[in-house]
């Protein structure tokens, strides 16, 4: 009765006497005659280890099951540490549980936590009670709301493109556009300025600001288009404009965008072309486009980091490029771009599989020597697909493999174009020098080199008309620098590491990116 009066909360008095009067005399007697207490109940509230059996082993019986606790029940400063620990976007659900969690939702230090956690906002967030905006405002009303702007993007400029990255900074949101540095310092570090900002100022919604032109922040707007798509427009044009009219506005942009006036431009083709960037590029006024792109997956087992890189292109200037692995291949995407090679196209392909190894110094400044070998290897890369269209061929006819993969001649030596074993990240390289005749913007190239790979370039018309592939060679100098020979231009491009760190930038998977790589080329195609 002792355990039936703790687990009902009634005395034996009332709950038992009342059982015991529906019971018969001979059911009253039976009951009187049991022991008072249960041992497996009493074990259940004691905690106690299960009684053994006859034998000394445990009983054989079901466990019984622990006694429930609800979340109601916890105290309410348990219930916001366990709160503040969910993603914000489950809050709103676990709100519509009941009045309770409702109330407890509106503790600021749940929505401070979820600011820091998921959006790295590390301000002191308590400044906000002056203005009257709390962090469930700023959570709900700027950071969740233009969550999906955050990351790397594209802007739609025709063949020009750009960089962006939208990032929180601060209370604010704001998209920064990347450029590359003045032309030809490659090596320089990328300059970048504000194209819009968002923040919320009042406890009803969040502000959207232009920052385009010379007179400040003003009133702008932003529409999420569709899934990794969104725009921006700007409701106050004339703040781009200036007052000495587009004569100024022209000579400013020619300041920011290469460093110097258009009399320090020489070159008559260079000035038509500088000229009708800023013709193009000016009418848009930050009323853009962007479309989302991603950082190329590292592999182990790839040539150096892939990434963004700096690139020299003759009258153009400096261009951004993305070098990612594919396999036996690398690709060079214009991530911006020119009339004649728009962004989004693959500017530089490098087969892999095909090293070259250079002549010494004193050959490889006779331009037609470099020229003889890099076609050699064109030649013997046309003759392996040709091979490969026709069917294997018998295991007697193919030739022995040299020390770096590449078919070898009699007597076991690699064929001209083969390069020797030389791992990629070792210290050790080979002299280097342009040959006699090729162009190039920057003198202050790297005088040796890792490796070499056969490679082809994409050139074209203005306008992108007739592109066509031509073969060049790849120059690997080290983990931040690499060049491209271009053997019908007669041209070289040196390409430098971007060494800025872009946040929310990684791709999902490695199917996500290759999807990025066919969307922005089909855009240009």
């Amino acid at each position: 009765m002792a355990v039936c009066a703790r687990l009902c909360g009634v005395g034996p008095a009332r709950g038992c006497r009342r059982r015991q009067q529906r019971r018969g005399p001979a059911e009253t007697a039976a009951a009187d005659s049991e022991p008072d207490t249960d041992p497996e109940e009493e074990r259940i509230e004691a905690g106690a280890a299960p009684p053994t059996g006859a034998g000394g082993g445990p009983c054989t019986g079901p466990a019984p099951s622990p006694p429930r606790c609800s979340l109601l029940e916890l105290p309410p400063e348990l219930l916001v540490e366990i709160f503040a620990s969910l993603p914000g976007t489950d809050l709103p659900s676990l709100a519509q549980v009941c009045t309770k969690f409702r109330r407890i939702l509106h503790t600021d230090t749940i929505w401070r936590r979820r600011c820091r956690e998921e959006y790295g906002v590390c301000e002191n967030l308590r400044k906000l009670e002056i203005t009257g905006v709390s962090c469930r405002d700023v959570y709900a009303k700027l950071l969740h709301r233009y969550r999906h702007i955050l990351g790397l993007w594209q802007p739609d400029i025709g063949p020009y493109g750009g960089l962006l990255n939208v990032v929180v900074d601060g209370l604010f949101i704001i998209g920064w556009m990347y450029l590359p540095p003045h032309d030809p310092h490659v090596d320089d570090p990328m300059r970048f300025k504000p194209l819009f900002r968002i923040h919320l100022m009042e406890r009803k919604s969040a502000t959207v600001e232009c920052m385009y032109g010379h007179k400040g922040p003003h009133n702008g707007h932003i529409q999420i288009v569709k899934k990794d798509e969104f725009s921006t427009k700007c409701n106050q044009t004339d703040h781009h404009r200036m007052s000495g009219g587009r004569q100024e506005e022209f000579r400013t942009w020619l300041r920011e965008e290469w460093g110097r006036t258009l009399e320090d431009i020489f070159h008559e083709h260079m000035q038509e072309l500088i000229l009708m960037k800023f013709i193009y590029t000016s009418q848009y006024d930050n009323c853009l486009t962007y479309r989302r792109i991603y950082l190329p997956p590292s592999r182990p087992d790839d040539l150096i980091k892939p990434g963004l890189f700096k690139g020299t292109y003759g009258s153009h200037g400096l261009e951004i490029v993305m070098l990612s692995f594919h396999g036996r291949c690398a690709r060079g995407t214009k991530i911006t771009g020119d009339p004649n090679i728009p962004a989004g196209q693959q500017t530089v392909e490098i087969d892999l599989r095909h090293r070259i190894q250079l002549p010494d110094v004193e050959n490889l400044r006779n331009f037609n020597e470099l020229s003889r070998v890099v076609l050699e290897v064109r030649e013997q890369l046309r003759q392996e697909q040709q091979q490969d269209s026709e069917g294997p061929a018998p295991p007697q006819e193919h030739p022995r493999a040299g020390p770096s993969g590449a078919p070898a001649e009699e007597g076991g030596e690699p064929r001209v174009g083969a390069a020797a074993e030389q791992p990629a990240h070792s210290g050790q390289g080979q002299p280097f020098v342009l040959p006699v005749g090729v162009s190039c913007r920057n003198e202050d190239y790297p005088r040796t080199c890792r490796m070499c790979f056969y490679g082809t370039g994409l050139i074209a018309g203005h306008g992108f008309t007739s592109p066509e592939r031509t073969p060049g060679v790849f120059i690997l100098f080290d983990e931040d620098r690499f060049g491209f020979v271009w053997l019908e231009l007669k041209s070289f491009s040196l390409y430098s590491r971007v060494q800025a760190a872009f946040r929310n930038a990684d791709a999902p998977s490695p199917q996500a990116f290759e999807e990025m790589l066919k969307n922005i080329q089909s855009l240009t195609s």
